[in-house]
């Protein structure tokens, strides 16, 4: 058959734009897609040869090109860049792995970890701290054996020590002190700095680290205590909760049927929403399913009352004069 060579132009055009697509996009993503590890050690050596062939040619074209482009009165910005795979690229793999994974469950505990280092610029001191009621403190008037039963009933290592109240935090003690001069323990309590709810966690982890501190007392705008914070709670932020003495083990999550849910008000919205494939709302403003509720209903619910945020509706089960602690979630279909 023979065509017009207009038509012989468009035609070839058509096939060779279809051939370097097949070739070049679809079957080596197909193939890599199913087994990556395998391919790209079998790849990775026939790649590097051709880097180490090709790399005196690309330096030369490099060069030639600014020579022509400076000959020419063209100014060249320097951009001295020794690492191409920059934060930006890093992040879209990461983003086009967890959007092509079929749920989160088959999504690899390393590609989570990278996503979180990668947010973790973002963190603040206020969104992995420990909150201001959740804290085992002691008055620094209080006599060793009132300190002695706050270890015991704390199972914690640490009891934060203040002065007259909570906003007047002084430091903390080591459970080890009880051991040495047990009626001289406010000689022991250990300084620690205070830091505000807004310091990037990132920050303060390098402070921690300078200063030999492990401890933090969190404030807010006011002056007063927010929450405390410890280095294993900014390193959870990347890698994961860690399971210590501070952690709370009885925080309950039970599907119950296809959409109702008994729930700790204390469980992170984000967690919740990992476990049980939902799509409550997050926000800067709250973490927690408590927060949620508090800061869409505007007010302390009671006892077995019904708090219904568009799909979702909350019944308050558990609850004390001052926080919310179990709740019975339905969604609504």
């Amino acid at each position: 058959l023979s065509f017009p060579p207009a038509t012989q132009v468009i035609l070839n055009t058509l096939l060779s734009t279809l051939i370097v697509v097949f070739t070049g996009e679809f079957i080596p993503k197909l193939l890599f897609k199913s087994s990556p590890n395998s391919l790209l050690t079998f790849f990775s050596p026939l790649a590097y040869l051709f880097f180490i062939i090709l790399w005196p040619i690309s330096r030369f074209s490099t060069f030639l090109s600014r020579m022509i482009l400076k000959s020419i009165g063209v100014k060249m910005d320097e951009i001295k860049n020794n690492g191409t795979f920059t934060k930006v690229d890093l992040d879209y793999l990461l983003q086009s792995s967890i959007d092509n994974a079929k749920n989160d469950g088959s999504i690899e505990e390393e590609v989570k970890i990278f996503q979180n280092a990668l947010d973790f610029t973002d963190t603040k001191v206020k969104d992995c701290m420990i909150p201001r009621t959740e804290i085992n403190a002691v008055d620094i008037d209080c006599t060793a054996t009132d300190l002695q039963q706050m270890f015991i009933e704390s199972g914690n290592s640490k009891i934060i020590v203040y002065k007259e109240d909570i906003d007047h935090i002084v430091g903390y003690i080591h459970s080890s002190e009880m051991f040495k001069n047990f009626q001289e323990w406010r000689e022991h309590v250990r300084e620690m700095p205070f830091v505000p709810e807004t310091m990037p966690a990132q920050k303060l982890m390098q402070t921690f680290l300078q200063q030999k501190k492990s401890l933090g007392v969190v404030v807010d705008e006011f002056g007063g205590t927010s929450g405390i914070i410890s280095l294993e709670d900014i390193v959870e932020e990347i890698f994961g909760e860690i399971e210590d003495e501070h952690d709370n083990s009885n925080y309950i999550a039970k599907q119950i049927t296809d959409n109702e849910y008994i729930l700790s008000a204390r469980l992170e919205i984000e967690k919740v929403n990992d476990m049980f494939g939902l799509d409550l709302p997050e926000n800067d403003d709250y973490m927690t399913i408590s927060g949620f509720i508090l800061y869409e209903y505007q007010s302390f619910p009671k006892l077995n009352e019904l708090v219904k945020i568009g799909k979702f509706e909350f019944k308050i089960i558990k609850n004390t004069m001052t926080k919310i602690e179990l709740v019975k979630l339905k969604v609504k279909k």
